[in-house]
């Protein structure tokens, strides 16, 4: 195995070969090749689809950067000093990056923390070398050793660090691959492909794609994912929205006599100050976040997904709503299935998609662009054809738990994905193969063992997707 030292850098960079061994010594050969490839596909399905409003200066931004109609915005590493962001081009706004929601200044905060700590390693003798569109052969090596330095359990020399040595979590760890991910894939235009190497004329090493997206960072991060549990660091998944919550937050937000339900006219003047902890939103606001709530439930979307649908992308037919997204993360090409929507039985109103839709328009006036938009003062849907943030939304749903007593903690944007999961199977008793097909999900099920038990080629073939959530349909 090489000398080569972390602790003790040496006046020249180390080559290829050293850093791979150093790679291979702390993953873990447990791991197996299936979860690498799953992890994969999971890393490249984070990169969010970019559309136009993606290149808008938002109207929530806290920071000075201003955002550009042009997808090709790229970045010099040596615009990034310790003091903070100092970029003179201009970048795309991030929307839920990774696990978890990963914001602009977050990415300027650990690319400016990684090019420090290769450059000191002298692992790299600019930031500029290893922040590219053309990346270097060793840059998957490179972004194991960064986490690890922050994050893993071990040294470098696979020896186990001591009680006294505090480390980042696993989700610390998954911010900062979801960071070179995103800064590859998007700010140097890589994309989500995976990493790829081959040897070329005079036996070269000829590599291409995305280095965060590659064999050697998935195994590392699934190995550091196993010795972070053996050392008591679980990383935590957010909690599963259920339907008794989905319904006192309707009661709450509905039948509460202390909540104002009735519209008021907006007048310009100063800004009102909230009388108690719970007057953080009027009837527009409560209305909007039912909506997404029960779409993102029974359609299984990302909360990002949601707040992109528009109006015309909807079509309504007697009691039934059929929604078409345009595009999700995980299908990049098209071939997105509807979803359609039934109106559900009287007492089951409060969950029911179709009827909060339509109270939704119908309060809102929104006749075209962005169903959902950032509420602004005045409890009103701003004006602008531009969608609600993620960040708005989390804040005001966190809100709306604490309206009913619920420690809004441990409860994210995926709560609602996770938990209509749970509800169709659970409670509507619908066979794997059809949430499945509901939520976009492959039906490939090679790397599911149990599943192999669960779901034959002769179980009844797929029902009309029309009829999935009839009320009609036994």
């Amino acid at each position: 195995m090489s000398t080569f030292s972390l602790s003790q850098p040496s006046q020249t960079l180390p080559s290829c070969s050293a850093l791979k061994a150093l790679s291979d010594h702390f993953l873990d050969h447990e791991v197996h090749v299936e979860d690498v490839h799953l992890d994969i596909e999971e890393e490249q399905s984070i990169i969010p689809d970019l559309v136009a409003e993606d290149f808008e200066s938002s109207e929530d931004a806290s920071n000075n950067i201003t955002a550009t109609s042009s997808k090709n915005s790229t970045i010099k590493a040596s615009q990034l000093d310790s003091s903070g962001p100092t970029l003179q081009g201009s970048l795309p706004k991030l929307h839920d990056v990774a696990k978890g929601t990963l914001l602009l200044t977050d990415v300027f905060s650990l690319m400016q923390q990684c090019s420090r700590f290769l450059v000191d390693k002298k692992l790299v003798q600019s930031a500029d070398e290893f922040f590219s569109d053309v990346p270097l052969s060793t840059a998957p090596s490179l972004i194991c050793l960064w986490i690890l330095s922050e994050c893993d359990t071990i040294d470098i020399n696979n020896n186990p660090l001591g009680p006294d040595v505090i480390r980042s979590s696993f989700s610390h760890a998954q911010k900062m691959r979801a960071c070179m991910t995103y800064t590859f894939g998007r700010l140097y235009g890589l994309g989500k492909q995976a990493w790829t190497e081959h040897r070329g004329p005079g036996g070269k090493i000829d590599s291409s794609g995305n280095p965060s997206v590659s064999e050697l960072v998935s195994r590392y991060m699934l190995s550091l994912h196993r010795r972070k549990i053996q050392k008591g660091d679980v990383s935590t998944s957010a909690r599963a929205m259920d339907i008794s919550i989905l319904e006192r937050l309707y009661d709450y937000n509905f039948t509460n006599p202390e909540v104002v339900t009735e519209v008021r006219r907006y007048r310009a003047g100063n800004r009102r100050e909230p009388k108690s902890l719970h007057d953080w939103g009027g009837p527009m606001a409560r209305n909007a976040l039912h909506a997404i709530y029960l779409i993102a439930f029974f359609c299984l979307l990302r909360i990002d997904e949601v707040l992109k649908i528009r109006l015309d992308q909807i079509e309504v037919d007697g009691d039934k709503v059929t929604l078409t997204l345009w595009y999700r993360k995980t299908h990049q090409y098209g071939d997105i299935k509807p979803f359609v929507l039934h109106c559900l039985n009287d007492y089951d109103s409060h969950l029911c998609p179709v009827r909060a839709l339509a109270n939704w328009i119908k309060m809102s006036k929104i006749s075209q662009g962005y169903l959902f938009r950032r509420i602004v003062s005045g409890d009103r849907p701003s004006a602008s054809d531009k969608p609600m943030t993620s960040e708005q939304f989390l804040l005001m749903y966190r809100h709306n738990l604490m309206d009913i007593g619920v420690e809004p903690g441990p409860y994210g944007t995926h709560s609602f994905r996770r938990g209509g999961c749970q509800y169709l199977a659970s409670v509507r008793r619908w066979p794997l193969r059809r949430i499945c097909e509901w939520g976009g999900w492959s039906q490939e099920f090679t790397n599911m063992t149990i599943v192999k038990y669960l779901i034959s080629w002769n179980d009844n073939p797929n029902e009309s997707r029309d009829d999935f959530l009839n009320p009609k349909q036994q």
